[in-house]
């Protein structure tokens, strides 16, 4: 069976491995393909592309856009955008500054909590890359706050907790359609993530698909029980396509690995050519 991954990061977000240590990676671990997914950054693509024709790995160029709806952090997954042309990037960076507004926000509150950090210290640390909280988390290690990256989302910068600032986002709906403007595959990534009861994700759901969502990440590294099952039938009920990725991220989430997550994931190629289809119907 050739093997997938469609969730993954790199350094251009809050990975820890270059795109071309990506593909490296992907080689290594026997993959046919893999779709690399920052967030609300497409400036790892060209690098990944790059060495995936050299060393024979399919690579597709991918984003992933964070969004709100109700209070609930909501991702989705963007496949294939036109992501050199001007408008689009345009209107990403538009979607960045937020994040920039939100780091400096965090950065006051961690001060008021007790932590000595600054913002030219987590831009030195993420460098070229888009500033996520992962940065904050590695920054706090090293001043000896917490013992692990987990610490400071559990404990700090995760949502609810009393460092956390929410960022001004976009819809998830205005996400789709922005990804359908620029001729990109939209999928919602990790439905079950986002503490949404089953009514509540069927919903958004319904909106999304009506808004032009494509596909459902059914196949996920967190999943359990009879997760994958459950947001397989959601998928047939509304038919919409399945993805299935790891969201690895390196050493900011060590237990999950590149195309096999936590040990169990199998995800086949035949999943990106049916995405492949959607794009000759366009």
């Amino acid at each position: 069976m050739n093997l997938i991954d469609l969730h993954v990061h790199s350094t251009k977000s809050d990975g820890t491995l270059t795109p071309k240590e990506l593909v490296l990676l992907a080689q290594k671990n026997h993959l046919t393909a893999f779709a690399l997914t920052d967030h609300d950054t497409t400036d790892g693509v060209d690098e990944a592309l790059s060495a995936g024709k050299e060393l024979g790995i399919e690579v597709v160029p991918g984003i992933e856009l964070s969004t709100t709806y109700r209070n609930h952090d909501i991702h989705i997954l963007g496949y294939y955008p036109d992501y050199c042309e001007e408008s689009f990037c345009v209107e990403l960076a538009k979607f960045r500054e937020s994040r920039e507004k939100r780091n400096q926000k965090m950065v006051e509150k961690l001060n008021a909590f007790g932590f000595s950090l600054s913002l030219e210290e987590i831009k030195a640390e993420a460098g070229d890359a888009v500033i996520t909280r992962a940065h904050f988390a590695r920054v706090m290690k090293q001043h000896g706050y917490i013992s692990s990256i987990s610490d400071a989302f559990s404990k700090y910068i995760g949502n609810g907790c009393p460092c956390f600032v929410p960022r001004s986002r976009l819809s998830p709906m205005d996400a789709v359609l922005f990804l359908k403007k620029h001729h990109a595959i939209p999928v919602l990534a990790h439905p079950l993530l986002y503490s949404l009861s089953e009514q509540e994700l069927e919903t958004l759901v319904d909106l999304l698909k009506e808004h032009g969502l494509i596909g459902i990440e059914a196949i996920y590294s967190r999943n359990t029980g009879f997760d994958e099952g459950n947001m397989r039938r959601l998928a047939r009920k509304k038919e919409l396509l399945i993805t299935g990725g790891s969201d690895f991220h390196g050493a900011n989430k060590p237990d999950l690995s590149l195309g096999s997550g936590v040990g169990n994931l199998k995800i086949p190629y035949e999943l990106l050519e049916q995405l492949k289809k959607t794009l000759d119907c366009e």
